[in-house]
């Protein structure tokens, strides 16, 4: 197969979620794009009917020597997370690390990712409930608690079930750019990207009002972000205190009210990156950063990569 060869993975007991945000994201065409889709394909992991939650059975049409040809394996979840997964599937795994597949898992899928050895001395992340387990389990690892994906390069994981989109969605940036991932985002009507960790999802306190307030105030900043907002202007406009506004934030989003503006901001730099005749100059202050330098030393940080190089690689043509 020519294409970027994506194969997911399926076990008895699978997790049908999961599963079905991998198939979504990579099993469906899409010639709108204007750009070369994934080849996908599903590989039964075990012998036997491969039951799913919800009461349904999946027929998986390849064995797993597929493995050995595919660009990026996904792991949709893993069906107990005290179950050691089979030897041979962590020898199908090893072998792909060690001729640069892309691993990703979603869920519990990351400790078949971690018995396999492929995290040690990484990090990582999994659903809030796992993640003590899984540093307990595996002390090399790591553990990411607060994260909803960790990006290791060659290996990516994803906190819980929804988290799978976050990070499926990632990867379409990564390999076309984040205006095809927004499109794909649009199809699946999500947010492109949802910044913050899992600490918004924890069962933490908020005052209703104080909710309603600081989600008008993410819609307002998202809508004007070239003005020059402090925490103080920002803390006055959602009519609460500057240490309100930093612990309601960090409660929410995972993050602080600049930290998250400034990565905000890095979002509309991709978007406007992608359009070749639009100077740099032009694109930070539409950004709201300002300069040139600002804005490269951001982006830097939060993309890993300068904004020419970013441009180079996606620049519609």
């Amino acid at each position: 197969m020519k294409k970027h060869l994506v194969v997911a993975l399926a076990y008895d007991r699978l997790c049908t979620f999961e599963f079905g945000c991998t198939v979504e994201l990579f099993a469906l065409e899409r010639p709108e794009l204007g750009v070369d889709w994934y080849d996908f394909a599903v590989c039964a992991v075990e012998e036997g009917p491969i039951r799913a939650a919800g009461g349904i059975t999946v027929q998986a049409p390849y064995a797993p020597e597929l493995l050995a040809l595919c660009d990026t394996i996904v792991i949709p979840g893993w069906r107990d997370a005290d179950e050691l997964p089979p030897p041979r599937l962590l020898e199908w795994i090893r072998a792909a690390h060690a001729r640069g597949a892309r691993l990703c898992s979603i869920c519990s899928g990351v400790f078949v990712l971690a018995a396999a050895g492929v995290l040690d001395g990484q990090r990582a992340t999994t659903h809030w409930r796992y993640a003590e387990r899984l540093a307990q389990r595996y002390p090399l690892i790591d553990v990411q608690p607060d994260h909803l994906y960790v990006d290791n390069g060659q290996v990516i994981t994803a906190a819980g079930s929804a988290a799978g989109l976050d990070m499926l969605l990632h990867l379409v940036r990564r390999d076309h750019g984040a205006k095809v991932g927004n499109l794909v985002a649009q199809r699946l009507v999500v947010a492109p990207h949802r910044e913050g960790g899992q600490a918004q999802f924890l069962p933490r306190p908020m005052a209703q009002g104080e909710q309603g307030r600081l989600s008008k105030l993410m819609d307002w900043l998202r809508s004007n972000p070239a003005l020059p907002h402090t925490v103080a202007s920002m803390a006055e406009r959602a009519a609460m205190s500057p240490r309100t506004l930093q612990r309601q934030f960090q409660l929410a989003t995972g993050l602080g009210p600049v930290e998250w503006l400034i990565r905000e901001r890095v979002a509309i730099v991709k978007d406007m990156l992608e359009e070749p005749d639009v100077p740099l100059t032009r694109i930070a202050e539409r950004a709201g950063f300002g300069s040139e330098e600002s804005l490269r030393h951001h982006f830097r940080r939060l993309a890993a990569t300068t904004p020419g190089a970013y441009r180079r690689r996606f620049v519609l043509r």
